[in-house]
């Protein structure tokens, strides 16, 4: 007994089949690629490059967008702040018309007074509203011809600072709503502009490196002189606007800007038109409503050309399909093709 239980001791472990084996292997050769895809793959959570590229592109277009928002709404508090100023102004002057007439009627009933007293009329209009007593007289005859044209005066300077003031208070409440839009669609700008950095900055520096090298690369290539084909033809003012823009060419995007150092897309526009001596609005919505609409085919050298549906983008055309313009944050004034915006072509305007 005891020997048997010995020898059953030392007895060879049974060998795992051939399939197990196989199995075994093919397991073990999965989890190795496994492995080796986990090390080759972006941490869990962490945007490609490509991705990350295509999301700030996303958000530096929204940018733009709120860009252009802030340019109308502060172009909106600098027309308001002049219109203000300038009512204040002749309500100032008015003020002092006003008390010189009272002044005069104030004088003619001292004259009164020391020729037998003062008119009961006068009398009762110097402690009364003008209007409030020519309204109610009923014998205006009691009064002079001089009398009657001086009430008659301080009645329309009153009305008319009556309605300049009320002007003025509607104006002030405009520009107290549009300060507080130009600081939200400044937030705006900032947030995009924020939310993209916070991207760029989870990408390692090889992987910025090669953004940055791919932005310069479409910056010097789209800033070199395109082949424009035949279609070249433009007016005199849109060839001088067309030139003077061209001559900004590689300058940087820089929100809110209209030269001569750095542009926004509108800035370029309206500065480029400016140097041609024909004055257009600031905005790019704004400037899509002046002048005659074109179609793409209708399109010639120095026309403006505008892109997505609100109207936020605008650049000036270059002949062949190709644009002039400041794009967004991270480039430079360039040309471009207009099927490679981003967004689509609305229509053409001719200043």
């Amino acid at each position: 007994m005891f020997v048997t239980s010995h020898r059953r001791s030392h007895r060879r472990p049974k060998q795992p089949s051939r399939t197990r084996v196989t199995v075994l292997t093919t397991a073990a050769a999965a989890a190795v690629a496994l492995s080796a895809n986990a090390a080759n793959a972006a941490p869990s959570g962490k945007l490609g490059k490509d991705e990350v590229k295509a999301k700030v592109d996303t958000l530096y277009e929204q940018a733009e967008q709120a860009t252009e928002k802030y340019n109308g709404a502060n172009e909106k508090q600098q027309k308001l702040q002049k219109e203000i100023s300038t009512i204040q102004d002749n309500v100032a002057r008015g003020q002092q018309e006003l008390n010189k007439l009272r002044d005069g009627l104030g004088s003619l009933a001292t004259a009164q007074y020391r020729s037998g007293g003062i008119d009961p009329s006068v009398q009762l209009f110097l402690s009364a509203d003008p209007d409030d007593y020519l309204d109610k007289a009923s014998t205006l005859d009691q009064l002079s011809a001089q009398q009657v044209e001086a009430l008659k005066k301080i009645q329309d300077k009153q009305r008319q600072l009556t309605q300049q003031r009320a002007e003025a208070t509607d104006k002030l409440k405009d520009l107290a709503a549009t300060r507080t839009e130009l600081g939200n669609k400044k937030k705006e700008v900032q947030s995009k502009l924020a939310q993209a950095q916070k991207l760029l900055n989870t990408l390692t520096a090889k992987e910025k490196a090669a953004l940055a090298a791919e932005q310069q690369r479409a910056n010097r290539s789209s800033s070199e002189r395109v082949d424009l084909g035949n279609d070249t033809s433009a007016s005199g003012r849109a060839a001088a606007a067309f030139s003077a823009a061209r001559s900004q060419i590689g300058k940087p995007y820089v929100r809110g800007a209209t030269g001569p150092s750095s542009y926004d897309c509108s800035g370029l526009t309206s500065w480029a038109y400016a140097q041609a001596g024909v004055s257009i609005p600031r905005t790019s919505e704004a400037q899509s409503g002046i002048g005659t609409r074109l179609t793409r085919s209708q399109l010639q050298v120095g026309d403006l050309v505008f892109f997505f549906n609100d109207l936020h983008h605008v650049g000036l055309y270059a002949g062949n399909g190709q644009i002039l313009h400041a794009p967004r944050t991270g480039t430079v004034v360039r040309y471009e093709s207009m099927d490679t915006i981003g967004g689509p072509f609305m229509f053409g305007v001719r200043v």
